[in-house]
C-alpha cells in the first residue's frame, strides 16, 4: 500500500535501493500471530504425518516451517512495497521509507504523482510483483518431488498468499492499489486530480464499511471472533486511510494557492555568529519564545540556529560554544523565494526532514518559515472554515 501516513517509532533495518526500511513495533504482533496460526493450526491440520518423517524434530517441524514461511511472507510484503517504490523513483518521485506494520506495509512517497500515467504505473507495480511471486512459488511447489514435503507446503502457501495479496490490493478502494488505479482512470478522463481523489475516497470508505460489516457478521453469526475482529480492524484502518489521504490532497491544493511571503516571519531577531550558546538562550531564545533564528553577519545570512541545534550540544559546553559552531550553515539550508508556494515548502520539509526554511530573494534574507508556523497557519484556516 502507498499512503501519506507516517508510521512512527519504526525499528530501522537498513536501506534497499537507498530506501529506508523499517519495522513498526506493531509488526511483531502480526508476525507472531501468523507464525502461531501456521505452526499450531494450518500445517498440523493439513500435514499430520510430518513428525513421523522427521522424528528428531517431532512437533517442532511445524514451528520451523511456520517461522520460515512467516518470514518469507513478510519478505513478499516488502517486495510488494519495493515494487511501488522502485517505479516511483524511476518516474521521478522521492521515496522516504518503507515500513512494515500490523496491517502489512506502507511506502511513504514524498510527493503525489503529477500525471495519471505515473499514478497508474506506480499503483500496479505492487500487485504485479505479488503476482510474479505467486507464480514463482507455484512453480517451486510443483517442482518438488514430494508434494507433501515441508518445502512444497510452504511454497504452495506462499503462492496462494501472494496471489491473494495481489487481488486484495486491486480492490477499487482508495488508498488500496486498486483505488489508486481507479483514481488514475478518473483523473485521466476528467483531468481533475482533486475530484478523482474525492470519488475514489468515497468508494474506498464504502469498501471499508463493507469490511467492517463483514467482520461483524463473521464474528456474530459464524462465531469466528478472531477473523471477524481482524477484518473489522482492516476496514477501520482503510476508512481512516481513505479519509486522511483525501484531506491531505485537499490541503496540498490549498497550500498550492498560497505563497511564502504571506506567512514568513520577517521580524526575527538577527543572531550574531560570535554569540555563545548560553547568551543566545538567555538573550534570544527564552525572551522571544521562538525556536528558530537566522544567523547574520553585516546583513548577510550565514545559516540557521534553533532550539534543536542547542540541544545537540552538551550543557557544559554552552558557555564556550558559539552560535556559528552549532548552526546549520547557509549552504546546507533549504532556501525558497517569496513567490514559492507553501505546498513546495511543506514538501521540502517533509522530504528533507527539516523544520525551517529561509526565504531569500536576490541574496537578501526576507524571513524564515518554520514547520510550527506552517502548521499553525493550516490549523487557523481550518478552524475558520477557509
Amino acid at each position: 500500500m502507498r499512503a501519506n501516513l507516517a508510521v512512527r517509532n519504526a525499528l530501522r533495518l537498513g536501506k534497499v535501493f537507498h530506501i529506508e526500511i523499517g519495522l513498526d513495533y506493531s509488526w511483531f504482533i502480526v508476525f507472531a500471530l501468523v507464525t502461531w496460526t501456521l505452526s499450531a493450526n494450518y500445517f498440523p491440520d493439513i500435514y499430520p504425518s510430518w513428525p513421523r518423517f522427521y522424528p528428531s524434530l517431532g512437533e517442532g517441524i511445524y514451528w520451523i516451517v511456520g517461522l520460515v514461511t512467516s518470514l518469507l511472507f513478510f519478505a513478499s510484503v516488502l517486495a510488494h512495497e519495493l515494487g511501488h517504490s522502485v517505479v516511483a523513483l524511476r518516474t521521478g518521485l522521492p521515496v522516504q521509507s518503507i515500513t512494515l506494520f500490523i496491517f502489512g506495509g506502507v511506502a511513504r512517497i514524498g510527493r503525489e504523482p503529477t500525471r495519471p500515467r505515473q499514478e497508474l504505473l506506480i499503483a500496479i507495480a505492487g500487485p504485479a510483483v505479488s503476482a510474479l511471486l505467486g507464480l514463482l512459488f507455484w512453480a517451486l511447489s510443483a517442482s518438488w518431488p514430494n508434494p507433501r514435503s515441508p518445502l512444497a507446503a510452504l511454497s504452495e502457501w506462499l503462492s496462494y498468499t501472494n496471489f491473494a495479496l495481489a487481488l486484495f490490493n486491486l480492490i477499487p478502494g482508495f488508498p488500496l492499489d486498486g483505488g489508486r488505479v481507479l483514481r488514475a482512470i478518473l483523473w485521466s478522463i476528467g483531468g481533475n486530480l482533486v475530484r478523482a481523489t474525492r470519488i475514489a475516497s468515497w468508494i474506498g470508505r464504502g469498501v471499508a464499511y463493507l469490511f467492517i460489516l463483514g467482520g461483524l457478521l463473521l464474528a456474530l453469526l459464524d462465531g469466528d471472533w478472531l477473523s471477524g475482529i481482524w477484518l473489522a480492524f482492516i476496514g477501520w484502518f482503510l476508512d481512516n486511510a481513505a479519509s486522511m489521504s483525501y484531506q491531505q490532497l485537499a490541503l496540498r491544493e490549498m497550500l498550492s494557492s498560497r505563497v511564502t511571503r504571506e506567512v514568513l516571519q520577517s521580524d526575527l531577531p538577527q543572531v550574531r555568529r560570535d554569540l555563545t550558546l548560553d547568551r543566545f538562550i538567555q538573550e534570544v531564545l527564552l525572551k522571544t519564545g521562538r525556536r528558530s533564528f537566522p544567523v547574520m553577519d553585516n546583513g548577510r545570512p550565514l545559516g540557521i540556529i534553533s532550539l534543536h541545534h542547542v540541544k545537540t550540544i552538551p550543557k557544559a559546553s554552552w558557555a564556550t560554544t558559539t552560535v556559528e559552531a552549532a548552526m546549520t550553515p547557509l549552504e546546507r539550508t533549504i532556501q525558497v523565494g517569496p513567490e514559492d508556494t507553501l505546498a513546495r515548502v511543506l514538501e521540502q520539509m517533509t522530504v528533507d526532514g527539516i523544520n525551517q526554511v529561509l526565504v531569500i530573494q536576490d541574496e537578501k534574507l526576507l524571513g524564515l518559515i518554520s514547520r510550527e508556523q506552517l502548521l499553525s497557519f493550516i490549523q487557523t484556516r481550518a478552524e475558520l472554515g477557509m
